[in-house]
């Protein structure tokens, strides 16, 4: 064992095994972007985390060199220009009445078997004949409970998933280690995606999910799962944290796509599951302007780094941070 991945060992970085649960109420002020009045996770969760002056990983270099870093960052949502409907992840809000229904999961062992709130109302990332991951993302507005479910198809009666998973969102409990959810790093989509209304507003407060086509077959905290073909820590794991250089020049940018950049400096990119390299995340929403979408993709991946998020861990179960 290299001295490199001894270092993480010893930090405690290896995922833990341990049952999720929950170990905090965040007594903070809430994050400034509630969907229809929840807030997504506590104020002190990890995806909140300002990670602008962590030091920067040890095997950051390592990572990034099987990362495609030569590439410039691509928004996986925003205006189709006519080819079907804006594209991203659609995120559904429902009332604490709507119905409920079973689903039945491929992986069953890791999916969390109560009743979701699916209809004919729910937005399928893709479309329901989509060949696509087909990502639901269902909000509870009344119980602020997160749902969400991959690879969702349904027939009349009857509703069948890849995975599934549900969250407390007012809770910093994480999914028991080694599960998956919606996502291949067991961690929720929602709190990852870039959002309208936040850019608009300006409140995105938190790190944005990503990700790359070669991962290692382990994970950090707070990442339960992986699904890496690369036995080698070379490679990046799942929950591995990346952050934009301070310096990057905004010149020529909009207002909109300086937030963003600010956020990526601030919070950072999560590598959240296996995909097409530096591609990141947003809802579904028609009103993405053409020209964030456009700007965004003049962020070139080699001017991030991935940062070592390990003093931010009190309880390995649970999301909290210092």
């Amino acid at each position: 064992m290299n001295r490199a991945v001894a270092l993480l060992l010893a930090a405690g970085l290896a995922a833990c095994t341990a049952a999720g649960r929950d170990t905090s109420s965040s007594a903070a002020a809430p994050p400034r972007a509630p969907v229809s009045g929840c807030q997504v996770f506590p104020a002190d969760n990890w995806w909140h985390a300002d990670v602008s002056d962590l030091p920067q990983h040890l095997l950051s270099d390592r990572w990034l060199r099987h990362m495609s870093s030569g590439v410039d960052l691509h928004p996986d949502f925003g205006p189709s220009y006519g080819d079907g409907p804006a594209y991203g992840i659609p995120v559904t809000v429902v009332g604490g009445d709507h119905r409920r229904v079973r689903v039945r999961f491929d992986y069953a062992d890791e999916s969390d078997h109560v009743r979701y709130p699916l209809g004919r109302d729910t937005r399928i990332e893709g479309g329901r004949h989509s060949d696509g991951d087909r990502h639901a993302i269902v909000v509870d507005k009344d119980r602020c409970r997160l749902y969400e479910t991959w690879a969702t198809r349904s027939r009349p009666g009857h509703w069948r998933a890849g995975s599934g998973a549900t969250w407390d969102l007012g809770s910093n409990a994480l999914r028991p280690d080694g599960w998956t959810s919606a996502d291949a790093a067991g961690l929720p989509v929602l709190p990852g995606l870039l959002r309208w209304k936040e850019v608009h507003d300006d409140t995105i407060d938190h790190a944005i999910r990503f990700t790359t086509d070669e991962t290692s077959r382990w994970h950090l905290w707070p990442a339960r799962h992986d699904a890496g073909s690369h036995g080698s820590h070379d490679y990046p794991p799942m929950g591995a944290r990346f952050r934009l250089a301070p310096d990057f020049d905004t010149s020529g940018f909009g207002t909109y796509a300086k937030r963003v950049v600010a956020a990526m400096q601030t919070y950072g990119l999560v590598l959240a599951d296996n995909g097409s390299p530096w591609f990141f995340q947003g809802e579904q929403n028609s009103r993405w302007p053409g020209r964030l979408i456009e700007d965004l993709k003049q962020i070139p991946a080699d001017r991030f780094e991935a940062v070592d998020t390990s003093s931010l861990q009190g309880d390995p179960d649970s999301g909290q941070v210092h």
